[in-house]
């Protein structure tokens, strides 16, 4: 077919979707109304992440038995090589559930990132073929990973519990869930979208996420760490800058009553910022590659 005869097909085509109110199904929706749509798509959202905590484990003998014993086998492995071998206990009350708090907030935003970035990829057939927000996707895989994060929590809060007996200062985990969330919501959607465009990310993540791991100071104090190698005092407030660190001292203030000699400085506002700037920042980077999910 010629380019003149394309050209008049297209105008064609075009005359006939003007007339009788036609739009591009693959148009990026705007803003405000792709928000009222993804609100609309809740049910699926949570039905998704269901659906998918179910075929994880339907394979197992033990089923989801294994969302327990995950975090305490992990946490297990931990303590063992840090708690004990490396002896990063020392000097910390209550060193187990110092550490597993630390683990179970990271991995909560590490699962997240992983299992988002792979989010569009191995929906493709999904998509191709129903017409809905592509954000549902992402969102839902936070969302199985916050089951897992309730669950573990749970097991965390029996452990202090039975150690240190009951506060009321633990009602401030429930913000301290919901800014990660807000957390893990943006990185999610934006690594769902460098996922799509760069197959590589996948495999280059684990490197990123491992020594974030290390960085963030799940196995350790980092003000006692600085303070015996007598750093200066703004290194302190560069790597309180860190999230993931923000994150967890949130947490462990709240479970942990003698976590407060331990704490970072200015972690609840660290903690708003990075919600805040990583959720508005996330759905607009992915939203406004909305119309270019599924192609190719």
């Amino acid at each position: 077919m010629s380019t003149a005869a394309e050209s008049a097909k297209t105008a064609e085509m075009a005359a006939v979707a003007e007339r009788y109110g036609l739009s591009r199904s693959s148009a990026r929706p705007e803003f405000r109304g792709y928000l009222r749509d993804l609100w609309g798509r809740r049910q699926f959202i949570y039905t998704y992440a269901r659906a998918r905590t179910y075929a994880l484990y339907a394979g197992a003998r033990l089923g989801s038995i294994w969302q327990l014993l995950t975090p305490l086998l992990n946490a297990a492995v931990y303590y063992l090589a840090f708690g004990v071998l490396l002896g990063t206990a020392k000097g910390i009350h209550n060193y187990p559930a110092f550490l597993i708090c630390g683990m179970f907030v990271f991995t909560y935003t590490q699962r997240s990132m992983t299992e988002g970035s792979r989010a569009i990829s191995t929906n493709l057939s999904l998509i191709r073929t129903l017409h809905f927000p592509r954000a549902t996707l992402p969102l839902a895989y936070v969302v199985n990973e916050l089951n897992q994060m309730f669950i573990s929590m749970g097991i965390l809060l029996v452990m202090v519990g039975v150690s240190d007996g009951l506060a009321l200062r633990w009602f401030l985990i429930i913000p301290a869930l919901l800014l990660q969330t807000m957390f893990n919501i943006g990185m999610t959607l934006i690594f769902a979208r460098l996922g799509t465009f760069l197959t590589d990310i996948s495999q280059l993540l684990p490197f990123i996420t491992r020594t974030w791991l290390y960085a963030s100071g799940i196995f350790f104090s980092i003000p006692d760490k600085l303070a015996a190698l007598d750093a200066p005092g703004w290194v302190i407030h560069v790597l309180a800058l860190n999230p993931i660190s923000a994150y967890i001292d949130i947490a462990r203030r709240a479970l942990l009553e003698e976590h407060a000699r331990h704490a970072l400085p200015n972690a609840w506002p660290i903690a708003v910022g990075w919600a805040v700037i990583s959720l508005v920042g996330g759905f607009i980077y992915f939203w406004r590659a909305e119309d270019r999910y599924g192609r190719g």
